[in-house]
């Protein structure tokens, strides 16, 4: 899949009606955080700038995702740790996209062109403002955040902290969003493995929990249908689910279960909240900015417009 080829398949409109849930658009401020900067932490997937710079490379959309995404555990990361720590993408998948983006290029290498031109897209779409000392002072509360707190258990977050930061405010405001989030993911991936998930189901409970019907998010984690199904069946065993099926929809049961996981996700970044002074007006006015700067980047066409696949991540 090019990445012309994933922009068309993600970046259709929700459906009319479709709205995030409450959890969601009234989440504690970790959640606010996390969904104020989804778009800029994911615009070097999603820039078509860096999407035709990986392809002018040989990458495919999702070798440049896993390349990228991975490449901070360095060339010599077996594919098997790089799955593990995506968690809910079939792991053989990973293994080979991972073994092929490595082969095309050296690994250090797609990490700094990924750097460059991610930060030149970054400042093409937020224009003026992405001089401007606003943004500075915001990426710089970022990223004194990220770095103030503990990297244990955290392996995507603790990988990426430990590159080099790009120079410039936009390229740094893009790596400190991306560091909150692959702290968030961290977190998140723990609390689901301790409330006794499979990735299947983890997919699954989160594509439901956030508005998407059974299978058109998860399904495209490469997961077989058969593996697919059964961990459908599952959830509905467990009365998490109201059936296997595509009408499939939690049971209060189920959104209590993902409520708690959520709750447990927002509570694994109580120690960079404080960093960042939730609870203060200062927080808000920051969160305010990076959704500001986040519709920019929504408004110029890289990222996607379903109000679910901001809140999925």
């Amino acid at each position: 899949m090019d990445h012309a080829e994933a922009v068309r398949m993600f970046f259709a409109a929700a459906p009319e009606g479709v709205v995030v849930p409450g959890a969601v658009t009234g989440g504690a401020p970790a959640r606010r955080l996390r969904d104020a900067l989804e778009p800029i932490a994911m615009h070097d997937v999603w820039s078509s700038r860096v999407g035709k710079a990986c392809e002018a490379r040989g990458y495919d959309f999702f070798g440049a995702y896993v390349g990228g995404r991975g490449g901070p555990f360095g060339g010599q990361a077996p594919g098997a740790l790089v799955a593990a720590t995506f968690a809910v993408f079939e792991p053989g998948f990973v293994g080979s996209t991972w073994d092929s983006a490595r082969a095309l290029l050296d690994v250090e290498e797609l990490q700094r062109l990924r750097d460059d031109e991610t930060a030149a897209s970054l400042r093409e779409v937020l224009g003026d403002e992405a001089g401007s000392a606003r943004l500075a002072e915001v990426a710089g509360a970022l990223e004194r955040a990220v770095d103030a707190v503990s990297g244990a258990g955290r392996p995507l977050f603790s990988a990426l902290r430990a590159r080099p930061r790009p120079s410039d405010p936009a390229g740094l405001l893009w790596r400190a969003a991306d560091l909150v989030r692959e702290h968030r993911g961290d977190g998140h991936v723990a609390a689901c493995v301790a409330a006794g998930l499979d990735p299947v189901r983890m997919g699954i409970l989160a594509e439901l929990w956030v508005g998407y019907p059974l299978g058109e998010y998860s399904g495209t984690r490469a997961w077989p249908e058969e593996m697919a199904t059964a961990g459908a069946r599952r959830l509905a065993e467990q009365g998490l689910i109201t059936s296997a099926g595509p009408d499939a929809e939690l049971t209060g049961d189920g959104r209590r279960f993902r409520d708690g996981i959520e709750a447990a996700t927002d509570s694994s970044q109580d120690d960079l909240l404080a960093a960042l002074g939730a609870g203060d007006a200062g927080f808000d006015a920051l969160v305010a900015d990076l959704d500001r700067w986040s519709q920019a980047c929504i408004d110029a066409g890289a990222f996607p417009p379903d109000v679910r696949k901001r809140a999925a991540g």
